[in-house]
């Protein structure tokens, strides 16, 4: 083989080899993508860069203790990102992981957000406990696997009828995942805050506790006062009217979702010109 034709090989081998290392990044990036495996990721970066600085300024005891970190760190993040690990095998396993991957469905926020503000009202005026979560930007996908699965769409009837009394899945949380109900009779993790009033009740701990550790926003009905509550960002709004809860929901989803189409059209009409 001629040294040029050698040459033209190895460039398009190069160009190859790069290409496909870029969509396996672009496809385990879209696995943790929602995650909490993102901000476990963050916490890589923080040590790497605490890592570098302390090099540079000579930080000797440092800079030991961050590469013992890195070092042992491989056997840690095969444990922390266990779930995640498992979701890539299994995708791989049913042939999906090189398959085209599908944008999240954003529309119908605002039938969501009728259909909880209708179903939390007449739960409330008859004291039925209820928990439901509303996935954002953070997947809670661990979460959904612990319950009931339904892929439903949403609607005041059905989350009516699951937090019937006595029923097989009233207890627990629903999940709400891309304006569907994915899952019922789900576990959420308790909070343990101690400036928690002691008369709540294990609800009220479950939805301060998946909003501390996700964006999501959590409705309560509290089973013994009927009163209506909502968790965001590790914060508990209490005993909210229907218009106050209207409100934030509207704000928080219907108001985030528009300002998203804004940026990416904005983005996109950037690309055209």
């Amino acid at each position: 083989m001629p040294f040029a034709d050698w040459t033209f090989w190895k460039y398009i081998s190069s160009i190859v080899d790069i290409l496909l290392v870029w969509y396996v990044i672009y496809k385990l990036i879209n696995i943790i993508r929602g995650t909490k495996a993102v901000q476990l990721l963050k916490g890589i970066l923080v040590i790497l860069i605490v890592r570098v600085v302390s090099d540079f300024f000579d930080l000797t005891t440092l800079s030991w203790m961050m590469q013992q970190v890195i070092t042992y760190g491989f056997l840690a993040i095969i444990i922390i990102f266990q779930p995640e690990l498992r979701r890539a095998l299994e995708q791989l396993g049913r042939g999906k992981f090189f398959s085209r991957s599908t944008s999240p469905v954003e529309d119908g926020q605002e039938k969501t957000v009728e259909a909880i503000l209708k179903a939390t009202d007449y739960m409330a005026k008859r004291r039925i406990g209820a928990l439901i979560s509303i996935e954002r930007e953070t997947g809670m996908s661990d979460y959904i696997e612990t319950g009931i699965p339904l892929n439903s769409q949403i609607s005041s009837e059905l989350l009516i009828n699951i937090f019937i009394p006595n029923t097989p899945l009233h207890d627990g949380a629903v999940i709400i995942q891309k304006n569907n109900v994915a899952a019922a009779a789900c576990y959420l993790p308790l909070s343990e805050s101690p400036f928690i009033s002691k008369e709540l009740g294990t609800r009220h701990r479950a939805a301060l506790g998946i909003s501390e550790v996700t964006d999501s926003l959590t409705v309560v009905v509290s089973e013994e006062t009927g009163g209506i509550s909502l968790t965001r960002n590790g914060e508990l709004h209490r005993d909210l009217k229907a218009e106050e809860l209207r409100d934030i929901l509207s704000s928080e989803l219907l108001n985030h979702f528009k300002s998203k189409q804004a940026s990416s059209a904005l983005w996109n009409w950037r690309g055209k010109h």
